[in-house]
């Protein structure tokens, strides 16, 4: 057979179904059996005999999608039964391809791809800024200004936090490497530079504040000198003035030189400090005269200038010029410190290189002004509580002039505080019924001398206040 048989009833026909019948068959003749004829009048959407392939397709799994004939399908050889009914629901334009298998239905292109899911994206790289330190830069731009080398740089940075661990998310192996890149980057005007200059010239200048640190001592060996040779009313008078003069003295020593702190001192320090000299030279004479049941309307301050070593109460001089004198070395101690430490600084590469660096030097500093101390004591009267006193007075100058004032005042204050319970406990035993409120300090006292509660008052306060200045002075930020 040729081409396929025309119907044998009328029915509707249109153009295409004419062109059909009029056109050329597309396959060959084969073998096989005869196609019966189509009563296209009984069925309007009859069975449709599959198109043999030219070469075999994948079977898809069936979709939802109605075919749609886009090209007229010719019979040909019988390889099967009928796979279903062919309708046209789909207008001629925009066609769809059909797929035809033998082993199953037709499915268009569109199901297809609507089947088949997309790729699911993968995980999002997060992309940071391409220059991190610019915004590091901008942030602490003022300090950058300011500063004369990159270590003040790297100093900054680590009073505000920034650590080795921080300085590697800016690409950086270290805080010193990103405050070299900040220093380098950051332009630096002729202001900024001669306001920072004088703060270094001032501590290298040895001539300026050597003088300075030496008139302590040179008022209180005037003054020690006059309460010798004087009796009665001029006593009184030289003694009072050579405390004035060691005040005025002590003021100028420390507002210049290593042992400044302009703008970082707390008032009341002032006021600790004076309570705390003023225990040394006649502390150990009150609380001898409270212990033995005095003072009752006994000496007064006259004849204790005038009879100050018979037993009866009165101020002692050795202590105070012993300190006085020792701001020398105290001061040098400091210079040396501060020096040694910003060489540390230097030749550092983190921070816990430099911490390990700074602390040997601090104790190594202490250890120095203890000795100059212990010498100058052995020559006024060796006395273990100004030992102690002078440490925590250098520990306490150190940390206020390196930008921790307030951990220093507290601890003046609670010495303080320490001294003035033990001389109220004595005074609350004379109460009925208080005895053992003052046998800790009488025992003391009965055991070592009245120079054991300075010395053990001071001195833990001065162990303490070394805990506080090993970790405080060790950081890079106390060095800027």
């Amino acid at each position: 057979m040729r081409g396929p048989a025309a119907p044998t009833s009328p029915g509707p026909w249109d153009s295409r179904s004419e062109a059909l019948l009029k056109a050329p068959a597309l396959t060959a003749d084969v073998a096989g059996p005869a196609i019966p004829d189509l009563d296209l009048s009984a069925a309007p959407a009859g069975p449709t005999l599959p198109a043999a392939p030219a070469a075999p397709a994948a079977p898809v799994a069936p979709a939802p999608t109605a075919r749609r004939d886009t090209a007229p399908v010719h019979p040909g050889p019988a390889t099967g039964p009928a796979t279903g009914p062919a309708t046209e629901t789909a207008p001629e334009t925009d066609p769809v391809p059909v797929l035809v298998g033998a082993a199953g239905p037709e499915v268009p292109a569109e199901a297809i791809r609507q089947a088949v899911p997309a790729p699911a994206p993968g995980p999002r790289t997060r992309r940071g800024p391409a220059d991190p330190v610019r915004a590091l830069m901008h942030r602490h731009r003022e300090l950058c200004e300011r500063a004369v080398d990159p270590l003040e740089i790297a100093a900054g940075l680590e009073a505000h936090g920034v650590t080795d661990r921080t300085a590697a998310r800016f690409r950086h192996r270290d805080v010193f490497s990103l405050a070299e890149e900040l220093y380098a980057r950051v332009p630096r005007g002729e202001g900024g530079a001669r306001s920072a200059a004088p703060a270094r010239t001032a501590d290298g200048g040895v001539g300026g504040w050597a003088l300075a640190v030496c008139g302590p001592g040179v008022v209180a060996a005037l003054g020690t000198a006059g309460l010798a040779l004087s009796t009665g009313v001029p006593r009184l008078l030289v003694g009072a003035a050579g405390a004035l003069g060691l005040a005025g003295a002590l003021f100028g020593a420390v507002r210049r030189g290593p042992l400044r702190a302009s703008g970082r001192t707390v008032p009341a320090s002032a006021l600790w400090t004076l309570w705390l000299l003023a225990y040394a030279a006649a502390g150990d004479g009150l609380l001898e005269q409270l212990l033995s049941g005095g003072p009752d309307g006994g000496p007064t301050v006259v004849t204790a200038l005038d009879a100050p070593a018979d037993g009866t109460w009165g101020f002692d001089t050795g202590p105070l010029l012993a300190l006085a004198l020792s701001v020398v070395p105290a001061a040098w101690c400091a210079h040396l410190f501060a020096v040694r430490a910003r060489r540390r600084l230097a030749a550092s590469r983190g921070l816990d290189d430099f911490a390990a660096g700074a602390r040997p030097l601090l104790l190594g500093g202490v250890l120095l002004h203890l000795a100059a101390l212990a010498g100058l004591l052995a020559l006024t009267g060796f006395r273990p509580g100004t030992l102690a006193l002078g440490t925590l007075l250098l520990l306490a100058r150190l940390l206020t002039a390196h930008g921790h004032p307030e951990g220093a005042a507290g601890v003046l204050a609670a010495t303080c505080a320490g001294e003035a319970l033990v001389l109220a406990s004595v005074l609350a035993a004379r109460l009925p019924g208080c005895d053992l409120v003052g046998v800790p300090v009488r025992s003391v006292v009965d055991h070592w001398g009245p120079g054991a509660v300075p010395a053990l008052v001071c001195g833990g306060a001065a162990l303490a206040l070394l805990v506080h200045a090993a970790t405080a002075l060790s950081r890079a930020s106390a060095h800027a």
